[in-house]
């Protein structure tokens, strides 16, 4: 077993051009004044992070890490989920998707899945240079538009996609062995890996290659009514990063799963701030330390209530009460009578 390291905070939703969120000293002051022991870098935003010199230079990662370290913050892990949305684009998502671009590709498919592979390439090398051992992304999607099957899909059309993404992506793991990071795909709707089973298929086709892990959010299986509990034991060996985020599900008369085009306020599946929904947290914090699960409890923020500073402070004081310090020693020491193999033997009645 292991003490789940945290908590640490993912900074892409708290990045903006206000103070002090529009620069690497005053965002990493601000999360360790809200009790966060790390965070979670977001690799695209320059605000905070050069990513280009990041896969350059080390005395670049060393300063960077050196700030943070400065002001009590620790550098958990980057996150390419943007770039590795891109990787893979159905054509029915180009405009949507074009806006995570850099301006320079946008309006041209081809020229940005290969902007958004180099991108991943580099998240990677600069992860080396941080010395970080995972990198958070998502796995992109073309079958998406056919996950649910009407009208009947064609044979072959969802294996002929999973084989493209595995294609893509085989190079990037290839690459991830070589610098000693594993890419983490988070486990989301609107991407091909979505759940397990989807998850299982593009493992088949990497070869179960040793880099390809999930990044475990609770939050989007309970919006799937799937067993975010149950889920841990089957991958277990596969869990690389945790993102700490809540949810709630309350089905109606009127809408369930798919949420009939509402808002997020008004959707039966909502994302909320961290002691607001319905994750059993206790119970994934325990299955994860006796698992021996060697990351950090990492708060993704996302409720469509809550303002964000008040979801941050309370999620920072709601990771500490869950995180469980090990013990060292079984509660029932103290009625240790010691025994030895012969002891052993006479107890069992084996020997006179």
């Amino acid at each position: 077993m292991k003490t789940i390291k945290g908590p640490a905070l993912f900074l892409a939703q708290f990045a903006s051009d206000e103070r002090p969120f529009n620069d690497w000293d005053g965002i990493t002051r601000w999360a360790a004044d809200c009790g966060y022991e790390g965070v979670q870098v977001p690799s695209w935003d320059k605000r905070l992070f050069d990513l280009a010199k990041a896969a350059e230079s080390r005395d670049y990662c060393d300063t960077f890490k050196g700030r943070a370290a400065e002001n009590g913050i620790t550098v958990t892990e980057l996150s390419a989920h943007l770039q590795g949305q891109l990787v893979a684009v159905h054509p029915a998502y180009d405009i949507a998707f074009d806006g995570f671009a850099d301006g320079s590709v946008r309006g041209n498919p081809k020229a940005r899945q290969a902007w958004a592979v180099e991108q991943v390439r580099m998240a990677l090398t600069a992860s080396q240079n941080l010395g970080l051992t995972a990198l958070g992304a998502f796995s992109g999607a073309l079958a998406w538009p056919y996950v649910y099957p009407w009208p009947q899909r064609p044979a072959g059309l969802v294996e002929a996609a999973f084989d493209e993404l595995a294609a893509r992506w085989r190079p990037l793991l290839d690459h991830a062995e070589d610098c000693g990071v594993d890419i983490c795909y988070e486990i989301h709707p609107g991407e091909d890996l979505h759940d397990g089973i989807s998850f299982e298929m593009f493992l088949e086709r990497v070869n179960g290659h040793g880099r390809a892990r999930m990044l475990y959010d609770p939050s989007h299986y309970v919006l799937q009514c799937l067993d975010y509990v149950a889920h841990l034991d089957t991958y277990a060996e596969r869990i690389g990063m945790f993102h700490v985020k809540d949810a709630e599900f309350t089905p109606t008369a009127k809408q369930g799963v798919y949420g009939g085009f509402q808002s997020w306020v008004d959707r039966a599946g909502r994302f909320r701030s961290l002691g607001d929904g319905q994750v059993d947290f206790g119970a994934i914090f325990s299955k994860l330390t006796a698992q021996g699960f060697d990351g950090w409890a990492v708060v993704e923020w996302e409720c469509a209530l809550k303002h964000p500073e008040d979801g941050a402070r309370e999620g920072a004081a709601f990771v500490r009460d869950h995180i469980i310090r090990v013990t060292e020693r079984a509660f029932d020491d103290f009625a240790d009578g010691g025994a030895d193999d012969a002891a052993n033997r006479r107890m069992l009645g084996l020997e006179g």
